[in-house]
């Protein structure tokens, strides 16, 4: 089947996502600076989400402007990571509520684990789809910056027990990283 639908029904899930976010920031009381000071971990939390956010957005955009089709097992790959990154809204308020307490750093991490984990059989579908000589898989190549992403995940959660801001800290650290703009994809399509 095309993948017209899935890319569209992927934007519009990524809009709500975004959407939800952004009405979880509050209207400040006051009207100095200071007024902002007790919104900042909530803002902190938005900003990383909505950045991360876009980077799935990006990276699912560049992986289907590679394929030509999808099937079943794509779609409900698909769907599974959207489900995770369906929980971004709620662990991103969750952590930025509770001022980056460990547990909720913590809970945060698990999801960004589980959104690594959903594009990774993502990227598993469409590669067994398409085969090994297709422009997706030579873009994809073997994926260390996924592979690189889900370590640093795992221990970000791990070690947010030991210090909640070291979690914080990994995680803003692959965001950067995906930030950069991934070229693996563009190149192939440039040919």
């Amino acid at each position: 089947m095309g993948k017209g639908r899935v890319e569209a029904f992927t934007d519009g899930v990524v809009a709500i996502i975004i959407t939800i976010m952004v009405l979880e920031l509050k209207v400040p009381h006051g009207e100095d600076v200071s007024a902002l000071l007790p919104l900042w971990p909530i803002f902190f939390s938005y900003v990383l989400s909505f950045i991360n956010v876009g980077i799935y957005w990006n990276n699912l955009h560049n992986m289907f402007h590679t394929v030509q089709r999808v099937d079943g097992r794509v779609l409900w790959a698909n769907l599974n990571l959207l489900f995770w990154l369906s929980l971004m809204p709620v662990t991103t308020a969750f952590m930025g509520e509770n001022h980056f307490a460990p547990v909720p750093v913590a809970v945060y991490g698990i999801d960004l684990v589980l959104c690594a984990v959903a594009y990774t059989i993502l990227a598993a579908a469409l590669h067994r789809l398409h085969g090994n000589e297709t422009a997706f898989a030579k873009a994809l190549g073997n994926d260390r910056k996924g592979k690189i992403s889900l370590t640093l995940y795992i221990a970000a959660v791990l070690l947010t027990f030991v210090n909640q801001w070291i979690g914080v800290a990994l995680y803003v650290l692959v965001a950067m990283i995906w930030f950069v703009p991934d070229r693996r994809f563009a190149r192939v399509i440039e040919k």
